[in-house]
């Protein structure tokens, strides 16, 4: 059996580095390895490390999440946990990496979805971004297929200007056929109001696509 790699010393913040390099690469090596007890490790030192070695930790378990959520799949709690943290950083890095364990537990995030987006609405905008990005994950499972592109109307309706393009990108992949008036209403409503060019530019083309 393999050892398990000694986290804490490869942290960027033991390092005395201000980049993300050494998480990233720390990430790599344990999506390499399926290192179970290095994300345990992790998961501890975010609930019981200093701020710095905390704002590492996230850092490292998003970037295992997006690209093998499954890994991290089992701390959905602890990331809820911190998800209520006053540190921003933390609060949108649990947010992604919820985001992703959506990919893999989509049943059980959605029964979490009321309080993901109590804290989303009163965010930062990557915070936000994240939150939104969980439900286009959600709208993937048929379960919670129209309940959550119901979710996703109102996110969108509460947006800001500089989300609401993208949001509607995202939103028109996902969103069930017979919530495609819905959408399209709600785009045409906004998009009077919009003042960048560009993104009047990006949602007229989400609602070419919805009328072709």
């Amino acid at each position: 059996m393999a050892k398990s790699i000694n986290v804490l010393p490869r942290l960027a913040s033991s390092l005395k580095r201000r980049d993300e390099v050494p998480n990233q690469e720390l990430a790599r090596e344990i999506i390499t390895a399926e290192d179970g007890l290095a994300i345990k490790e992790l998961v501890n030192l975010l609930e019981t490390g200093t701020t710095p070695i905390k704002n590492d930790c996230i850092k490292v378990l998003y970037e295992i999440g997006e690209t093998e959520p499954k890994l991290i799949a089992e701390f959905l709690p602890s990331f809820l946990q911190t998800l209520h943290s006053k540190n921003n950083r933390l609060q949108w890095g649990a947010m992604t990496a919820i985001s992703s364990i959506a990919r893999v537990l989509p049943d059980e995030v959605y029964q979490l979805i009321p309080g993901i987006l109590e804290v989303a609405n009163n965010g930062s905008v990557i915070t936000k971004d994240k939150a939104f990005l969980t439900l286009v994950y959600l709208a993937q499972n048929p379960g919670s297929l129209r309940q959550t592109g119901y979710l996703m109307l109102e996110q969108l309706d509460a947006s800001a200007e500089n989300q609401f393009p993208r949001y509607c990108e995202q939103a028109v992949q996902v969103i069930p056929p017979d919530l495609h008036s819905k959408l399209v209403a709600l785009m045409q409503r906004r998009l009077p109001e919009m003042q960048k060019a560009s993104s009047k530019q990006r949602v007229e083309k989400v609602l070419k696509k919805l009328n072709s």
